[in-house]
């Protein structure tokens, strides 16, 4: 007997669509308009698996999903959208539902969530109750590289899972840790957050695991460390890549153990603790020059997080800088808008600071120009200072310096850091994965994850592009438009 699925949408395309590709895979659909039918279908005992739409005309699904949580406990709902913001992820996971799907969607992938919600078993679906939402909204952008990152967060805050998030200076790795925290199981516990980059390396260790009176010089009182200040919270350590050697030892066996020991003491302290770590560099590359415990990396990249720079989510620029005016407004600067003009300036910018260089950019604007209005000139013209403060750019039109010559500088500081001695062998091979990986990522980003239009862009066959994907642990981001 195959499995049947009960799918509410107001919109008659959608459902056609849906209710095809579910039977096309083998399921009998059922399809409503309203939440009405829809709950009296689940209160009589039918479907499998429910998939709806957030908004309907007769109510929003989030108000009814605890009803169904409570009526059918094993019964999975997945949740569709076209709101797309990071609190509707939240929202899903928090009220119950499986799965959180933003529109547009790839037919695909949703019938390979649904096969996956129903193969699973029953326990594994039930959740706790969750705690009252926060009203706040940490995370900005509707983007299709950012719905994968909501997605993501949304089935870990459930979790204790190790987080490592990597990114660029300035995507809001910090941001994100955070909301790990304020939203995840953990919430009232404390958040402690330690950058390894700003700690002199002779104190690494007295930070983290905190020292006994006596235990060096200058040590006259007994002092906690993070771990024991972040005890039943979220531990989150930024720049994880500049830790020293030693740190990383001891911080694998807390890993390994769950307990350390004080600097100076000799009793081992059990630790309950969420480690959330965060870098800009690539570890596996510090790996390579034997500069990162690589046990160490398998310990903390349990579930890898890579946030994306703003020039592959450039259709966010406009929320973004909205929500940074309406923050300036709320501290007392006057309320601004962007001309359709200095808009069209930022989306050809290439953002070498990410999102905090845009917040820069929104507080100086609200603060130095009397208009109501932001042109373009003046875009340009804040832009232009900031090109010619950028290492990296050219200094006439904000273009990146050439390629080759951005190369030849990169490899003259890798040599020089190993001093008088040369770097391990494969280099060659090391090279062209840190070159690939940016533009195949960067081809899929421009494509949304058209992987047969990245292939034609970069000229090469698609089972070639499909194996470096694999290879090369790309997330693509897929959308039917």
């Amino acid at each position: 007997m195959s499995m049947q699925i009960l799918v509410a949408d107001d919109d008659s395309a959608i459902r056609t669509v849906v209710s095809q590709a579910l039977m096309r895979a083998g399921f009998e659909v059922r399809v409503t308009s309203n939440i009405a039918t829809l709950w009296r279908w689940i209160a009589a005992g039918e479907g499998d698996l429910v998939i709806t739409d957030v908004l309907m005309p007769d109510g929003n699904a989030f108000d009814t999903l605890p009803k169904i949580k409570n009526s059918r406990p094993d019964l999975p709902v997945i949740v569709m959208s076209a709101q797309n913001t990071f609190m509707t992820a939240i929202k899903a996971s928090e009220k119950g539902a499986y799965d959180y799907i933003p529109k547009p969607f790839d037919l695909t992938e949703l019938v390979a969530i649904v096969r996956r919600a129903l193969s699973e078993p029953k326990e594994s679906r039930r959740q706790d109750a969750p705690d009252e939402l926060h009203d706040s909204m940490p995370l900005v952008g509707r983007s299709p590289a950012m719905q994968d990152i909501y997605r993501a967060l949304a089935r870990m805050m459930q979790t204790d899972l190790t987080v490592t998030i990597t990114g660029e200076s300035g995507t809001g790795k910090e941001l994100v840790a955070r909301a790990l925290h304020d939203y995840g199981r953990r919430r009232k516990g404390p958040f402690v957050a330690i950058n390894m980059a700003a700690i002199p390396r002779e104190l690494i260790e007295s930070e983290l695991f905190g020292h006994e009176k006596g235990a060096f010089t200058g040590a006259q009182a007994r002092t906690s460390g993070r771990f024991e200040q972040a005890e039943g919270g979220t531990l989150f350590l930024d720049e994880i890549g500049d830790m020293p050697m030693e740190a990383q030892t001891r911080l694998l066996r807390v890993l390994q153990q769950g307990e350390y020991t004080v600097v100076g003491g000799r009793t081992p302290i059990a630790t309950d603790v969420r480690i959330v770590a965060a870098t800009n560099k690539d570890l596996r590359q510090l790996i390579a020059r034997g500069l990162f415990r690589e046990d160490l990396f398998y310990r903390l990249n349990v579930v890898p997080l890579r946030l994306p720079p703003l020039r592959e989510r450039i259709e966010d620029l406009a929320d973004l800088a909205r929500h940074f005016f309406t923050e300036a407004e709320k501290q007392g600067l006057p309320r601004k808008v962007l001309s359709q003009g200095a808009l069209d300036v930022m989306r050809r910018y290439p953002w070498p600071g990410n999102v905090r260089e845009l917040e820069n950019l929104i507080r100086r604007l609200s603060a130095l120009y009397p208009q109501d209005e932001i042109s373009a000139e003046l875009v340009e013209h804040e832009l232009s200072n900031d090109v010619a403060k950028t290492p990296g750019l050219d200094g006439d039109g904000g273009k990146p310096i050439d390629l080759s010559a951005a190369v030849e500088r990169y490899l003259s500081d890798y040599f020089a850091s190993f001093g008088d001695d040369l770097p391990p062998p494969g280099l060659h091979g090391r090279i062209l994965r840190e070159v690939e990986y940016p533009l195949i990522a960067a081809a899929l980003a421009a494509t949304r994850g058209n992987q047969v239009k990245a292939a034609d862009l970069l000229g090469v066959n698609r089972n070639t592009l499909r194996k470096k994907i694999r290879d090369l642990d790309i997330s693509v981001i897929r959308a039917i438009r």
